[in-house]
């Protein structure tokens, strides 16, 4: 179940990243100049932009200690280079953390002041990540740096934030039913 569920997450990240890159979307102006710098390749694809850390609001509680570690391998093997974008959303003011935030936090943890993300252009459930992001401030995360004592092993990540997750979509589905 874990495994699945874990394969799910990994097919559904590429998938994402994938439509994003085909796409070639440019929209980095609406995050505003003061937040982002369009990145270009010499074709003039859009592969994301700039964003400092301290401007992008996580939508998650936890770390898993066993993808952190992974991860924080690739970056030491071939640097952020080989990191997709990180997806974004704008939800009111803030622009979002989607997806990604083990990648955003061991870019984080290398000192890196900014990362590179994109545009979210999956179909996602806005009230599922408002939800999470009040979660997030509740607790006091409004940073991908302040989720550093957050860093769980797999039974903590299940329990804690993935059953908690699952929970919510539960209740969101039940109350959608009755509209």
């Amino acid at each position: 179940m874990k495994a699945a569920l874990i394969v799910h997450r990994v097919v559904h990240d590429v998938e994402a990243n994938l439509r994003t890159i085909l796409r070639g979307v440019d929209q980095a102006s609406t995050a505003g100049a003061d937040l982002a710098r369009v990145v270009k390749q010499p074709d003039g694809m859009s592969h994301g932009f700039l964003m400092p850390f301290d401007r992008l609001q996580p939508s998650q509680l936890y770390i898993s200690a066993a993808k952190l570690r992974r991860v924080r391998r690739e970056l030491a093997l071939g640097g952020s280079a080989t990191l997709s974008p990180l997806p974004v959303v704008r939800l009111g003011k803030e622009v979002v953390l989607t997806d990604g935030h083990t990648r955003a936090f061991a870019t984080w943890l290398t000192g890196r002041r900014r990362v590179r993300v994109a545009w979210d252009m999956d179909e996602l459930d806005t009230e599922a990540y408002e939800i999470c992001v009040s979660w997030c401030k509740e607790e006091g995360i409004r940073t991908i740096g302040d989720l550093q004592d957050r860093v769980v092993d797999a039974d903590a990540y299940q329990a804690q934030w993935l059953d908690r997750c699952d929970a919510m979509h539960r209740v969101l589905a039940a109350q959608r039913a009755t509209r």
